[in-house]
């Protein structure tokens, strides 16, 4: 054998050879203790879960492209152009990155409002400075006020006129404060008027929602309720569910008074939403202590029958307090989750339509409800 083939044979044996021992060698076992990260302090390395949570987004669709605005827990707002394969910042210049809602004026979507502070009243979240809006599609902001509500749930515009636009404020989480509530500006943001107010100082609003179809028709879920480090009430007095027929003129309380089938006050917080298809349509997930629960009205807040009443769709109504309703079918409604609910009769059963985490949470005692977390 020539010694060039020799060289050759002798490469090729030494391969196999590392190839049957590198298996051995990656399976050995690595020491790790406390002497590993010894001296090595804890330090942040991203949003992770504490601020990277969803708290609110909205889009729109035209010319077969659709537009994407999401709202960070403690993250700014991002915009997509491209249906949510892509993502850019575009309010990182801002005093605040909490984000509770966002809003596209239906009537001109360059109109954006952001709601400052998430509304999902965890004890970390984060507060903001009140009302933003942008007049280019999210490339500027002005603040427009209610810079002390601290946490705003949602934000809606009126579908015919862009400076008619409601504020859901939910207020301070640690102590009392008087801007919270329902607010209305009919002048683009330049002025702003408390038209629904709390019974007292720790009452703010938990949810408000209309169909285009009827904008005059609104619904806001009221929220008595404090945070304290070692503790948390949900639920008192100021709790409760108003309507007004008047864009937000004037309000009148939905209980079980007048309506029928609604169960006994005191309530906690109320999500609460109205089908676009059939704005007659109405659902409520009311905390309670007797008789919570998903509730359905088909005549517009008259009457009321009681349907789902599951773990989830009960539980840690302070966090999970949000319900949407397929935008073409009254009978279609989500509850956004530990995990996703669905249900596709209108509320009589769910199904868990999509697990998100595999995190454990309890709640514990009555309204008013303690919290942990």
């Amino acid at each position: 054998m020539k010694a060039s083939a020799r060289k050759s044979w002798g490469v090729i044996v030494l391969m196999a050879s590392l190839c049957a021992i590198l298996p051995a060698v990656a399976q050995a076992p690595y020491r790790f203790d406390s002497a590993t990260v010894s001296g090595l302090p804890a330090r942040n390395i991203g949003s992770a879960t504490m601020s990277g949570r969803i708290a609110a987004l909205d889009a729109v669709e035209e010319n077969g492209r659709i537009t994407v605005f999401v709202g960070a827990a403690s993250g700014g707002v991002w915009k997509s152009v491209n249906g949510g394969t892509t993502y850019k910042a575009v309010f990182d210049r801002e005093d605040v990155q909490s984000i509770g809602a966002v809003a596209i004026d239906p009537s001109n979507s360059k109109i954006v409002w952001v709601g400052t502070g998430e509304a999902w009243t965890r004890n970390s979240v984060s507060v903001g400075d009140g009302v933003y809006k942008s007049t280019d599609g999210g490339e500027n902001w002005t603040n427009v006020g209610l810079k002390d509500s601290e946490h705003i749930a949602k934000i809606l515009v009126n579908p015919s006129d862009s400076n008619d636009v409601l504020a859901c404020a939910t207020g301070h989480l640690w102590d009392d404060n008087d801007e919270r509530g329902v607010y209305q500006t009919n002048d683009g943001g330049k002025t702003w008027k408390k038209v629904l107010a709390g019974a007292n100082g720790s009452s703010g609003c938990a949810m408000i929602a209309r169909s285009k179809q009827e904008p005059k028709t609104i619904y806001a879920a009221m929220w008595d309720f404090r945070r304290q480090g070692w503790t948390f009430r949900s639920g008192g007095p100021g709790s409760g569910l108003f309507k007004s027929t008047d864009g937000g003129a004037t309000w009148n309380e939905i209980s079980e008074k007048n309506a029928k089938g609604l169960p006994p006050k005191p309530y906690g917080r109320i999500a609460v939403q109205v089908a676009e298809s059939k704005p007659k349509v109405v659902y409520a997930n009311i905390e309670a202590e007797k008789g919570r629960g998903l509730y359905r009205s088909d005549d517009g807040g008259a009457t009321w029958t009681k349907f789902d009443a599951s773990n989830y769709m009960v539980w840690r109504p302070f966090y999970f307090g949000n319900l949407i309703v397929d935008p073409k079918d009254e009978n279609k409604i989500f509850k956004p989750d530990l995990i996703l609910l669905l249900s596709n009769d209108g509320g009589k059963t769910s199904t868990w339509f999509l697990a998100t985490t595999t995190a454990t949470f309890t709640t514990c005692g009555s309204i008013p409800r303690t919290q942990t977390s």
